[in-house]
Formats: structure tokens, C-alpha cells, sequence
């Protein structure tokens, strides 16, 4: 086991959670913040450039939504797949890493996700465990995962971070989701891939163009004419988003075991 500790594949277990029942629940509503991420489970729709903030999209097997980042966005477009029916909701995306051991492209499938004011919440432990022993052996890492409402792009921050929450990674919206199954009573599950690493700064052009709900290639654009020197960084975070995105795509990908246990909801109790 990886520290902060990799799920070892069909020998996971984990106790505590949201059990819930073992039969059959519903169908999953999944929320991401980019369109870029919901391309992993909707590429057809994605192509046609149809997947717009707060629509609320009927795939086969689910339900998808793009949020937009942030608290409330993420807030929002959960309260919309439970108002749409949604019997279970996932929050899955890319995230960034607190702790040194997770690199780019590694696969966090927390076991809490933990709200800014420092509230934890469990994910479904039979979810949790249906996922854990279908993803990439020696890629996947329990823990806690920390939801921030504001990006946290230096190095320093995300140590001090680490230090006070003990949670491995974070994002900007799966706290916000899971409050709002939490009191839907649903069950909750988060999968995030790791972009950037624990180790390096974020460019402050990337974190000024992502100031409101969404990226802006215009204020991106901006940025950069401000500090040309960081060229260099945004394009080799582009690269590991790219990356992070390709991990999601064999996640999302229709009829392979990780889409199913997402989306299929059967679940048999541990033994």
C-alpha cells in the first residue's frame, strides 16, 4: 500500500460510510466542472458542443451534468440532478495533490471529502469498494479529500493544507456535492484524477483565468501578456490536464468495469 495509501485492487476493504442497501438504487447523477472532463463520459455530446453549464444531460446509464468550479456551482448542479431524479450522485473531475506521493494521473477515490469550515463527510462504503477493484492496481489512493473554495496554486499553501486537514488532495467542489446528498439521503462517491502535484506551483496566470466558475482564455490570455515567463508552465500543465483527462476517458468509457461500477449501482455487501 502507497503512502498515503493505494487501494489494492479486489483486496480493498474499508468500514464505516453510508452502506445503504444492496439492491439496485437508481440511476447515478454524475456532476464535473468542465465540459473538457465530461468528455470522458459523454464524448458524442461533448463533440457537438452541446454539454453547457447547468443542462442536465440523459445518458444510458446516468445522468451528467457540468457544473462549472466552485462551492456553489457544484451546489447547484447536484440540487438539479436530485430535482431531475437522480437516485445517487458522483463527483468526478480532476483534482490537485497534497501530498507528494500522488503524481499526475493518479486516481484519488476518497473515503471523506472534507468542507472548508472542516466538516467531514463519508463516501458510500460498498460504492467505494464496487470502484476501488475495478481501477488501475498501484494508481488509486484512499484518504481525504479536501474541497477549498478558492484555488490553492502555491506549493506552501497546499504543505500547510496537508498539514492541517491530513487530506491527500483537494478540489473545489466534491464537499459541495456530498452536503447536498447528505441531505437528499443519497448515497455520494468522488473520483478525481490528480493534475498538479503537491511540489509545484500553480502559473498565476491559470489561477487568475480561473477565477469565476470557469476558465477564460481571454483572461488566460491576459495573463500571460502580463508574465510572458510563464508560457513555459502553462503549457506543461496543459499537458498533465490532458493527461488527467485521458486517465478519466478509461473511467468513463461505456461498458468497461469502472464505468459499470460507477453507474450500475449493484452492490453486494463485503464479506
Amino acid at each position: 500500500m502507497h503512502s498515503p495509501g493505494a487501494v489494492v485492487g479486489a483486496a480493498a476493504t474499508r468500514a464505516g460510510g453510508h452502506e445503504g442497501s444492496h439492491e439496485p438504487i437508481g440511476r447515478v447523477g454524475i456532476v464535473v466542472a468542465l465540459a473538457r472532463e465530461a468528455r470522458a463520459f459523454a464524448p458524442d455530446i461533448a463533440s457537438r458542443d452541446a454539454l453547457q453549464d447547468g443542462s442536465v444531460h440523459g445518458l444510458a446509464d446516468a445522468m451528467l451534468t457540468v457544473s462549472g468550479m466552485g462551492w456553489d456551482a457544484a451546489a447547484a448542479a447536484a440540487r438539479r440532478l436530485v430535482q431531475a431524479g437522480a437516485m445517487a450522485l458522483a463527483s468526478v473531475g480532476t483534482a490537485g495533490a497534497l501530498d507528494r506521493a500522488l503524481e499526475s494521473g493518479a486516481i484519488m477515490l476518497p473515503e471523506e471529502v472534507v468542507a472548508p469550515e472542516g466538516d467531514a463527510l463519508p463516501t458510500h462504503a460498498l460504492w467505494w469498494q464496487a470502484l476501488s477493484q475495478v481501477l488501475p492496481r498501484g494508481q488509486v489512493y484512499a484518504g481525504r479529500l479536501l474541497t477549498t473554495r478558492l484555488p490553492l496554486g502555491l506549493r506552501l499553501d497546499k504543505a500547510i493544507a496537508r498539514r492541517e486537514t491530513a487530506c491527500v488532495a483537494l478540489d473545489m467542489e466534491s464537499a459541495a456535492i456530498a452536503q447536498v446528498a447528505a441531505g437528499a439521503g443519497l448515497p455520494f462517491i468522488a473520483v478525481r484524477v490528480i493534475v498538479d502535484t503537491a511540489g509545484e506551483d500553480l502559473p498565476g496566470a491559470v489561477l487568475a483565468a480561473s477565477a469565476q466558475a470557469k476558465v477564460s482564455t481571454g483572461r488566460l490570455l491576459a495573463g500571460l501578456a502580463r508574465a510572458p515567463w510563464e508560457v513555459g508552465a502553462v503549457i506543461h500543465l496543459a499537458g498533465r490536464f490532458r493527461t488527467a483527462c485521458a486517465v478519466l476517458s478509461g473511467i468513463g468509457e461505456p461498458g468497461l468495469p469502472a464505468r459499470r461500477a460507477l453507474t450500475e449501482l449493484n452492490w453486494e455487501r463485503p464479506r
